[in-house]
């Protein structure tokens, strides 16, 4: 008499399933995080938590009428680069504080950016407290 069955367990672990599964979760986040999207529609700025603790600082001001200022100094605008070059060539552990009017022309800021950048001035943007 032959107690065994015919049915055989089978020891060995099919990966089919388990890449299956891999793949599909792969393409759950792919399609999820092409639907993630920054809004820059909400922005409310120059408000804004933090505060800088670096004591060596020097303040470029931009007022609303594209008017600059180095400290309390008036600036021409075709001065700037090189007011501030002359001012951060002596110590290269300024940083430079871009305080900017709410209602400044965004092209403004970027200029004081882009020299800043061109001439590896560390900077921070100066924003109202929340």
């Amino acid at each position: 008499m032959n107690f065994r069955g015919r049915n055989k367990v089978d020891a060995n672990f099919n990966m089919s399933s388990m890449t299956d599964i891999v793949f599909l979760l792969l393409i759950f986040f792919m399609l999820t995080s092409t639907l993630v999207t920054v809004n820059a529609i909400d922005v409310l700025l120059p408000k804004a938590g933090g505060k800088t603790e670096n004591k060596a600082t020097v303040a470029i001001t931009i007022t609303k009428d594209a008017q600059f200022y180095l400290e309390e100094t008036s600036l021409k605008k075709e001065n700037v680069e090189r007011v501030l070059v002359d001012k951060f060539s002596a110590d290269k552990n300024k940083t430079l504080v871009i305080r900017g009017d709410e209602n400044v022309s965004y092209k403004n800021i970027m200029y004081v950016i882009d020299i800043a950048n061109r001439n590896k001035i560390k900077m921070i943007l100066a924003v109202k407290g929340i």
